[in-house]
C-alpha cells in the first residue's frame, strides 16, 4: 500500500501541477495535502515518547544489575562510533572522488547570502540541555529521544536495583509498553494516506524538473548511500553471518516508511516490534534502538560530508587533506547533538561551513533537493541501527530465531505469548 500511495502520489502531484495553471494554485494544493502528513507525523509523535520509556525502562529493570547495563552500553556505544568512522569516511572518500560540485553548472548563492539554517544552534550547552533534561516531562512533551533515553537509564537502573520492590511498578510499565505497540497498530494503517500526501505535495511544488537539473548529484549521492548500506550489511554479516539479508528483508517495510515519509522517527515503533519478531531480545531492542536514534544516525553522518565538500568544491575552495580530516573529526563530533534539532543535518553542515570559510550560502545549493536526499539518508538510518541492535544482542546471546509471520492486522508484541501463532516459537526458545 506503501508503494501504491508513492507512485499514485508522483501521478497526481505531476499531473496537478501541469494542470493548475498558478503557483498560487500549486501552492494551495500542497499545503492541503500537507494535513495529512502532519496528522500521521503528529500521530507518530504522539506514541514515541511513551513508547521509549517505557521499553527501555522495563529492557533495563529486567537486566538485573547496573554492571549488565554498562556492558552492553559500552558495546553498543564501540558500534555507534564505529559506523559513524565509516559513514563520515565513505562520504568523505566518495565526494572526492565524484566530485559532484565541480562543473556544476548551476548560478551559485551569492557569498554574503542567507541559508535561513540557525549555524548556531549546536553548541557544548546545548549538547548537554538535549542530553540531560531539567524536567523529563518536558523532554517528553518536546519529543527529545535523548532526554528520555537519559532519564529512562537511570530510572531503569535505580527500579534493577531495589529489585522486588519495583515489581509491581514494572510489570505496570510493561504493560503500557504492550498498549502502545498496539497503538503504533493502528498508527500505521494511516501510513499509506501520509506518504500519498508528502509525495504529491513535494512532486506538485518541486516538479520532476529539479530532479534531472540535480540528477547528477543525486545519483552520486544515491550511489554513496548504496555503498554505504553494503558497508553496514558486511559489518552487520561479521556476526550475524547470512541472517544480515533476513535481518535486510524484515525491515523493509520500516525502512520503506522512514524513505516515503523522509522521517526515520517515523519508522521508530515499526523497527522496533520488526527487530523483536527477527528473535532480537526485547530488552537489547528496547534498549540499543533508541539509543541509536540519539548516536547512530548513519545516513545523515554521511551525507554531513558529501554535502560539507560539495559545496566547498561548487565555490571552487580546495580543501587540504588535514582540513578535510579535521572537518570528519569535527563532524565525528558535532554528529552526536542532532538528536532533537530541526533540520538536523543540514544545522550541523552549517556550523561545520563556518569553520573553514566555506560559504553558507551554499547550502541554498541543497535547500530545493534536500527532501529527496533526506528520503535516502532515513532510511539508511533505520538499517543502521536495526543492525546495530541485532549484533549488540548476538554477542550478548540474546538473538534467537526469527518469531512466525503475524497477520498483518495482529500486532500484539510477540513478548506476551497470547497469540496461538507464537506458542510453538516461544516454547522452543523456553
Amino acid at each position: 500500500m506503501i508503494l501504491a500511495a508513492m507512485v499514485l502520489g508522483i501521478i497526481t502531484g505531476y499531473g496537478w501541477r501541469e494542470l493548475a495553471g498558478s503557483p498560487e494554485a500549486i501552492k494551495s494544493f500542497a499545503d492541503n495535502l500537507s494535513v495529512l502528513t502532519d496528522i500521521f507525523l503528529r500521530l507518530i509523535k504522539m506514541i514515541i515518547a511513551p513508547l521509549v520509556f517505557s521499553t527501555l525502562v522495563v529492557g533495563i529493570a529486567r537486566m538485573g544489575d547496573s554492571a549488565t547495563v554498562g556492558r552492553i552500553g559500552a558495546k553498543a556505544m564501540g558500534w555507534f562510533v564505529t559506523a559513524s568512522l565509516v559513514s563520515l569516511l565513505l562520504g568523505l572518500v566518495m565526494v572526492n572522488l565524484l566530485k559532484p560540485g565541480v562543473g556544476l553548472g548551476l548560478p551559485l548563492p551569492d557569498v554574503t547570502a542567507s541559508s535561513g539554517i540557525e549555524k548556531g544552534a549546536l553548541t557544548l550547552k546545548d549538547f548537554i540541555s538535549h542530553l540531560i533534561p531539567k524536567s523529563v516531562f518536558d523532554a517528553m512533551a518536546k519529543n527529545e529521544i535523548l532526554a528520555i533515553v537519559v532519564f529512562s537509564l537511570f530510572f531503569g537502573t535505580g527500579a534493577a536495583a531495589i529489585g522486588d520492590k519495583a515489581r509491581g511498578l514494572i510489570d505496570a510499565i510493561d504493560a503500557v509498553a504492550h498498549i502502545m505497540l498496539k497503538v503504533t497498530g493502528y498508527v500505521m494503517n494511516f501510513a499509506p494516506f501520509a506518504v500519498f500526501a508528502a509525495i504529491a505535495g513535494m512532486v506538485a511544488k518541486e516538479g520532476l524538473g529539479i530532479l534531472s537539473t540535480y540528477g547528477s548529484f543525486m545519483a552520486q549521492f544515491y550511489l554513496s548511500l548504496g555503498l554505504l548500506w553494503l558497508a553496514l550489511l558486511g559489518m552487520g554479516a561479521l556476526f550475524l553471518k547470512g541472517r544480515v539479508i533476513e535481518l535486510l528483508r524484515a525491515i523493509r517495510e520500516p525502512a520503506l516508511l522512514a524513505f516515503s515519509t523522509a522521517s526515520s522517527e517515523a519508522a521508530y515503533p515499526k523497527t522496533l516490534d520488526r527487530l523483536k519478531r527477527f528473535g532480537c531480545s526485547d530488552r537489547i531492542a528496547s534498549f540499543v534502538l533508541p539509543m541509536g536514534y540519539s548516536f547512530n544516525l548513519d545516513g545523515s553522518m554521511m551525507y554531513c560530508t558529501f554535502a560539507a565538500i560539495f559545496i566547498a568544491q561548487a565555490y571552487g575552495i580546495d580543501l587540504t587533506l588535514s582540513q578535510e580530516i579535521t572537518m570528519l573529526l569535527i563532524l565525528m563530533v558535532t554528529s552526536k547533538g542532532m538528536a532533537g534539532v530541526p533540520r538536523a543535518s543540514l544545522v550541523v553542515i552549517a556550523a561545520t561551513l563556518a569553520q573553514f570559510n566555506i560559504p553558507e550560502a551554499g547550502l541554498l545549493l541543497l535547500l530545493g533537493v534536500d527532501h529527496f536526499l533526506d528520503m535516502g539518508r532515513s532510511a539508511t538510518n533505520v538499517l543502521g541501527n536495526a543492525i546495530a541492535s541485532c549484533v549488540v544482542a548476538k554477542t550478548e546471546k540474546e538473538l534467537t530465531a526469527a518469531l512466525p509471520q503475524l497477520d498483518e492486522d495482529d500486532d500484539i508484541d510477540p513478548q506476551d505469548g497470547k497469540d496461538v501463532e507464537l506458542q510453538p516459537a516461544l516454547a522452543k526458545q523456553g
